[in-house]
């Protein structure tokens, strides 16, 4: 689903320009809602979003975006503190080609090396997820 471009103050730059391009492709409008949900409190940091991990890291060669999906997942589930971001990104997973079946592995994967506990609340996101 295409969304337009953030107004207001944030600089269309390239970098910007190819940024909200890959929060379109990667998070679609749960991207969107974040970036709008920070845009009254605290737009730079919107841009910031907008600009690094999705214009900058997210468009460097080396890595396709199911894999960074993949590394993003299990990144988020071992931290075991950013439910809201963790089920942002299991859906992102999906929409870039993931399979439920590799999801739910890679959050079983956890378990070995961030612990049960971090694991269970890893699947019970998936869970939520997958029903929505």
């Amino acid at each position: 689903m295409k969304t337009s471009m953030p107004l207001g103050t944030m600089p269309q730059t390239e970098r910007f320009r190819r940024g909200w391009q890959n929060l379109e492709a990667i998070d679609g409008s749960a991207g969107k809602q974040v970036i709008d949900s920070l845009q009254a409190i605290a737009p730079d940091l919107a841009q910031y979003v907008i600009e690094f991990p999705f214009g900058d890291i997210y468009s460097r060669p080396g890595l396709d975006l199911k894999s960074r999906e993949i590394a993003t997942v299990a990144a988020l589930t071992a931290m075991g503190n950013a439910q809201p971001q963790l089920k942002v990104h299991i859906q992102a997973a999906l929409n870039v080609g993931c399979t439920q079946e590799e999801i739910v592995e890679v959050v079983m994967q956890m378990a070995v090396y961030a612990g049960f506990p971090a694991a269970l609340n890893g699947m019970a996101a998936v869970k939520e997820v997958f029903a929505s």
